[in-house]
């Protein structure tokens, strides 16, 4: 048997589903899919397969097919399940949220910048899932000890904006095969040290775990490590030595938008991990260094923000976009440009 376990999300995606693909030997007997997927999948109960197989995530020969559908030999299988759980208790915290939107499916969040999203390694509370967990305890899924509930994306700790957030199991597997097959819009507001060429365009590069940083991710531009990656860029104000882009982003990996746009040679304002905290581009003054170091500490992160999210609700089937306003520290830093900029002008 062929078995693909590529998985979508092994700290090198924020996009928090797996996908697994099956060559089933020429010689199997017939056998219910939820039975042979169960055999097969470690630590996946046949629950979860039957609630993959309700929401349409599990196809044979590129057809979906319910939990009780036969198989053959020869058949392909392929399944997109939500990432399974970790060993790891996690407290209900009453953290106040900015909810967009909530619904007996879905909950929108606009995140602050610096909340963590979920658990992990130094961040084991005061996260927007300990967050969750307190304000759905009365929901089966935010109950059930897993450590990432609900989480098909996630957003990096000093990036603000928006995240959905299923309260089902069948809402999320029905959003991680729509995360999985890119059926989702996201949009991004950033600042970028540099004047960009192009008032468009679009960068592609794998994105893989830097070979001399494991804090850092990498481009491969041949393709050879890493996962594909796509970002497509628009210019939205030129302010002398930094740019406003709009992100869009057709793949979702981990600093994504960040390590592609430092890639171009164009960092993001005030990212430390991609060399965007220092001075970049601009002049020698005295007056000059103390503007920017006065913009650092107005916005003590990297400039990103993600402004728009689009979807198909799980139940509903119906279009919902959602959009948010940029955070105060990033719009006190693009006022302070446009003023330096005027300036220079008048001069």
């Amino acid at each position: 048997m062929d078995q693909d376990n590529s998985v979508d999300f092994n700290e090198q995606s924020e996009d928090l589903y797996e996908h697994f693909r099956f060559e089933v030997d020429k010689g199997q007997s017939l056998l219910r899919i939820d039975k042979f997927l169960s055999n097969r999948l470690e630590n996946i109960s046949r629950n979860k397969i039957q609630n993959a197989a309700a929401a349409g995530n599990i196809l044979v020969n590129q057809k979906g097919v319910k939990s009780n559908y036969k198989v053959k030999g020869g058949d392909i299988i392929s399944i997109v399940l939500p990432h399974p759980p970790r060993e790891l208790e996690i407290l209900p915290e009453n953290i106040p949220l900015n909810i967009v939107y909530e619904d007996d499916e879905i909950i929108v969040i606009n995140k602050e910048p610096g909340l963590v999203v979920h658990p992990g390694h130094g961040n084991y509370t005061g996260t927007m899932v300990n967050a969750l967990m307190y304000h759905l305890k009365d929901e089966p899924l935010f109950s059930s000890g897993e450590t990432r509930p609900g989480l098909v994306h996630r957003i990096d700790k000093n990036t603000s904006g928006l995240l959905v957030v299923a309260k089902t199991e069948y809402a999320l597997n029905k959003l991680a095969k729509q995360f999985f097959d890119r059926t989702t819009t996201r949009s991004y507001i950033a600042v970028v040290w540099g004047n960009l060429e192009e008032d468009e365009g679009t960068i592609t590069g794998h994105v893989g775990r830097s070979p001399k940083d494991r804090m850092k991710m990498f481009v491969f531009p041949e393709g050879d490590h890493g996962k594909h990656a796509v970002t497509h860029f628009k210019v939205l104000e030129r302010l002398g030595y930094v740019n406003v882009i709009e992100c869009r982003l057709e793949t979702g990996r981990t600093h994504q938008i960040r390590v592609h746009m430092e890639y171009i040679g164009h960092p993001l304002f005030n990212d430390e991990r991609y060399g965007g905290d220092r001075i970049l581009k601009g002049t020698t003054f005295t007056k000059y260094k103390q503007f920017v170091q006065n913009c650092f500490t107005i916005l003590p992160r990297h400039a990103l923000h993600a402004k728009t999210l689009g979807f198909k609700h799980p139940k509903t089937e119906k279009e919902m976009v959602f959009n948010s306003e940029l955070p105060a520290d990033m719009q006190q830093l693009i006022e302070k440009w446009r003023s330096y900029v005027a300036g220079r002008e008048m001069e």
